[in-house]
């Protein structure tokens, strides 16, 4: 059970849990014991995504509560809003006018097919933009759809989706140059064989995925020069083993190195374990001169945050 009190949340254990967890304790890294109601303190209007453990550490439901995330990891993970949350839904075209198409690539590089997802605006794309964890950017946040409402709305240039989705994700946005050759010398010349050359490229990812975009970006800028990252795994190293306790490699290399011609959009929650990496991620790009916007939403590692940040991470990247 749970109780909402302002930014005060109390978690009342069901029978049989023994440990709470949820973005706040990184999930499953650092459980906290509860054998008795916990009250916690979360931002101004929090969104918290949460769970239960029994004594063996498997996860269980919130049975007394409904509440199931818009997009869960899990079935058992339950949801929580608090009083003055501003989330809103992402706009919607009133007559949808691009164009979805389904793709697949025999890839040399990987050695298997991979099936990727191409939107096209209505009218001719200034921008093409590649985006990590295609599949569920595509159904769970319906990207394409927002895109297309933007450009409906004016808000927006035009700008061409290509969704890709990766076999093995972990491995490959690991800063893996074997991805890196997918993307360049794969997917790169096939789409704009295909869809054209546009006068810009970008691209856009969420955790694992927004860090091999910055990471793409930083190595490519001749390339890609727009870049969004929804709470990027700044902690991650090429030679780590954990990428939420390794060394901010990535943003030691942007701080060393001279400034790449590139904008960037960088958000994150301010209840996840990753909020102090992209904080300082994105304050070495204040100290180098990037242009960059900087986003921190009440909630955690989860869809609905990335939701939030679909209309101003496109606006700051492709704004009229």
């Amino acid at each position: 059970m749970i109780e909402v009190q302002g930014r005060y949340v109390t978690f009342t254990p069901p029978s049989g849990a023994a440990y709470l967890m949820g973005d706040f304790t990184d999930w499953d890294e650092a459980p906290l014991p509860t054998t008795r109601p916990m009250t916690i303190e979360f931002p101004q209007g929090a969104y918290v995504e949460y769970a239960f453990l029994d004594a063996n550490q498997q996860p269980m439901a919130d049975s007394t509560n409904p509440q199931k995330p818009k997009n869960p990891w899990y079935d058992y993970h339950r949801s929580v809003t608090l009083p003055h949350n501003t989330f809103e839904a992402p706009p919607r075209p009133h007559t949808f006018r691009g164009k979805v198409s389904g793709h697949s690539i025999d890839s040399y590089v990987f050695e298997r097919q991979r099936a990727y997802y191409v939107y096209e605006p209505p009218t001719p794309s200034v921008a093409t933009l590649y985006v990590q964890d295609g599949e569920a950017f595509y159904h769970k946040l319906q990207l394409h759809e927002v895109v297309d409402a933007l450009l409906e709305q004016e808000v927006i240039r035009p700008i061409c989706l290509v969704l890709l989705e990766p076999h093995a994700r972990t491995s490959e946005y690991w800063f893996n140059e074997r991805y890196e050759a997918f993307l360049l010398e794969e997917m790169l010349p096939t789409v704009e064989r295909f869809y054209g050359v546009t006068p810009e490229r970008g691209l856009w990812g969420a955790s694992l995925g927004g860090l091999v975009s910055a990471w793409l970006a930083w190595r490519n800028p001749h390339l890609f020069t727009k870049v969004a990252t929804q709470s990027g795994c700044f902690t991650a190293d090429p030679q780590g083993s954990n990428y939420y306790h390794d060394p901010e490699w990535l943003t030691q290399q942007f701080a060393a190195s001279a400034r790449r011609p590139l904008r960037l959009y960088v958000e994150t929650g301010q209840i996840e374990w990753l909020l102090a990496p992209n904080r300082r991620f994105a304050a070495m790009l204040a100290d180098k001169g990037y242009p960059h916007s900087y986003q921190e939403r009440p909630s955690g590692h989860n869809w609905a945050t990335w939701e939030q940040g679909l209309v101003s991470g496109l606006t700051y990247l492709f704004g009229m």
